[in-house]
């Protein structure tokens, strides 16, 4: 099957060079056209969720969309094809925009179209020259989707050297989101030494086994976040991405969770939406008890959508790519860390209350399927149990008591200050 895709992605050359008129070239990738094709790839994820919320199933038909219109190849860097998306930290309102809405249509198409841009981001900051040269050539040409598999039970993945440049793995990941799709997931593994290692595995040169009876969730089915053993697998060295430990270094492991934050509000979004919709058809609208639950609803979707306007401002003023130069240390890192803690804490109690009030506003009979609340709802609530949110609140709190003076906590430099 992967071999009809590669072939059917192939471009053949004639046997003769020929010039190639300017008009005939590819067109260049606009960020404008990009979030407008957002929008119709989210109408259909919307239209598809019901019937790909099934165990086995993953998102193809989405991820082909995603694929023609340029959004896998967008967080690539422009020398590379791309424009950078999310990796500039110029375009970082633009991503979360994209992640929200398609995480509005479906959570499972959301969840792991983040997961691409996560390894792409990865692969961009830790990667050499050559690496995110050739797995750019991946993602621009032949349409692989990234992912991160980093989550591991007690059989966790063990990267053996064997000399020569190789390297066995041993062991298994666990929630190995997008199984049938991801076609390079990031993983990491123990080294001999005790040391966290991060590298890429090319799903169709290994022989891994996957457990799909592993994963039997109430909600985000489509994800198909199975459990796969590498066990013998062989790599290269080209395939170890970056230093042991880059994959905890910080603020880039924290800062990434705004990504995942902006899909779980899309999340929230939607039930907003089919919350009202169901009000409006049984005409319960006028009713003032719905009327206080839906303003406590708004109030809490506008404050995550300032929750990310923010995030992305702090983003923008650390430095021009995404949490900074892996070079070099910047002394507003533990800012940073620490704001996007904030965010990812305050987006999930914004998320939990928009579920418990649209439980109470649509009542049972608005939760029974195939109404999407109680899909929405399902999904949301597997989504929202990301892990370490205790640890994060306190590193939020640890910086807040570290600081003197309440409002230098964060720079806030595009806004007058009050």
């Amino acid at each position: 099957m992967q071999a009809e895709e590669d072939t059917l992605n192939a471009i053949h050359l004639p046997a003769q060079p020929v010039a190639v008129a300017e008009e005939l070239a590819p067109p260049k990738l606009q960020l404008s056209d990009l979030l407008e094709q957002t929008v119709e790839i989210a109408k259909f994820c919307s239209k598809n969720a019901a019937a790909i919320d099934r165990h086995g199933v993953y998102p193809a038909q989405e991820f082909e969309s995603i694929a023609s219109a340029g959004l896998l190849k967008a967080p690539l860097a422009p020398e590379f094809g791309g424009l950078g998306l999310g990796i500039e930290s110029s375009s970082i309102d633009e991503l979360l925009t994209i992640l929200k809405q398609i995480g509005r249509a479906n959570l499972a198409v959301g969840r792991i179209y983040e997961g691409h841009v996560n390894g792409l981001q990865l692969l961009q900051t830790f990667g050499t020259p050559a690496q995110i040269a050739k797995y750019a050539a991946d993602v621009r040409d032949r349409h692989k989707i990234f992912g991160v598999w980093n989550a591991e039970a007690k059989d966790g993945v063990k990267i053996i050297p064997l000399g020569q440049g190789k390297y066995r793995l041993e062991g298994a990941k666990t929630f190995a989101t997008g199984c049938g799709c991801v076609d390079r997931p990031f993983i990491g593994g123990t080294l001999p030494n005790g040391d966290w290692q991060l590298c890429i595995v090319s799903m169709d040169k290994v022989a891994a086994a996957i457990d799909p009876d592993w994963w039997q969730p109430a909600g985000m089915r489509a994800t198909a976040s199975y459990k796969v053993d590498f066990t013998g697998a062989i790599l290269d060295q080209s395939e170890l991405i970056g230093q042991p430990g880059d994959y905890y270094r910080q603020p880039w492991l924290t800062a990434g969770v705004v990504r995942f934050a902006a899909v779980q509000l899309g999340g929230a979004e939607a039930l907003f939406d089919a919350a009202r919709h169901f009000l409006q058809t049984i005409d319960r609208t006028k009713d003032p008890y719905q009327e206080e639950r839906f303003g406590k609803m708004a109030i809490g979707l506008e404050s995550g959508q300032l929750w990310l306007q923010g995030a992305a401002a702090q983003l923008r003023q650390y430095h021009p790519t995404f949490a900074g130069d892996p070079a070099l240390s910047s002394p507003t890192a533990q800012a940073l860390v620490a704001y996007t803690s904030m965010v990812r804490t305050a987006i999930e109690q914004i998320c939990m209350e928009a579920i418990q009030l649209t439980e109470r506003s649509v009542g049972t009979l608005g939760l029974l399927p195939p109404h999407p609340i109680e899909r929405i709802v399902r999904d949301l609530t597997l989504y929202l149990r990301q892990p370490a949110f205790d640890a994060a609140l306190a590193t939020v709190g640890r910086y807040a008591l570290q600081n003197v003076v309440t409002d230098s906590l964060w720079n806030h430099a595009p806004f007058t200050k009050i």
